[in-house]
């Protein structure tokens, strides 16, 4: 098994984290993994993305070029990294603020009101959470168990009492894997 993901949107998105995550997820799991982080001059506001791989074998490179998942949110991510993804793929898209859709035909596309659903939630911050929730179940790469463990190494403990809302946007992610899918 290799997974290749890219993860990208603004900064402040919780873009990183989301690649922290599942890193750490796979580590606990004893799979290789790699996080390679990428920010663009601004700290918040402008781009940011990470490629993470996980694999059953150690990771020989930590670059994406053709990635089997992207997850997009936002649209300049969605221009860049929708055409990289590798046939057979998976796109995963924030469509609250990604307003173009993928006319590819040779990838899945799950498209995600994430942050209005966040907000639904009472945190527009989560919405980093359900994608990945979303993600997890469609590709069963690591366990939601792993990423709420990983959460307390991500997470400052000062922000600890923020892991049960984390862990309600990974189950609402999960659940809207049902949704129809392209």
């Amino acid at each position: 098994m290799l997974e290749e993901i890219i993860i990208a949107g603004f900064g402040g998105q919780g873009v990183m984290s989301m690649g922290q995550l599942i890193a750490y997820a796979g580590m606990i799991e004893g799979k290789g993994v790699s996080w390679l982080p990428s920010y663009g001059p601004e700290q918040r506001g402008g781009t940011a993305n990470c490629a993470v791989v996980v694999s059953d074998e150690p990771v020989g490179s930590p670059l994406v070029t053709r990635p089997s998942t992207a997850i997009v949110l936002n649209n300049p991510s969605f221009d860049k990294f929708e055409p990289r993804v590798r046939q057979e793929g998976l796109l995963i898209i924030n469509s609250s603020l990604v307003v173009r859709a993928s006319e590819r035909k040779d990838i899945k596309v799950l498209e995600i009101t994430a942050t209005d659903i966040a907000n639904d939630l009472g945190n527009s911050r989560v919405a980093n959470m359900i994608l990945l929730g979303a993600f997890l179940e469609l590709t069963k790469l690591v366990s939601t168990d792993s990423i709420v463990e990983s959460l307390k190494k991500v997470l400052s403990t000062n922000k600890h009492h923020l892991i049960e809302v984390n862990k309600q946007a990974l189950k609402k992610g999960a659940s809207l894997v049902a949704v129809e899918i392209s």
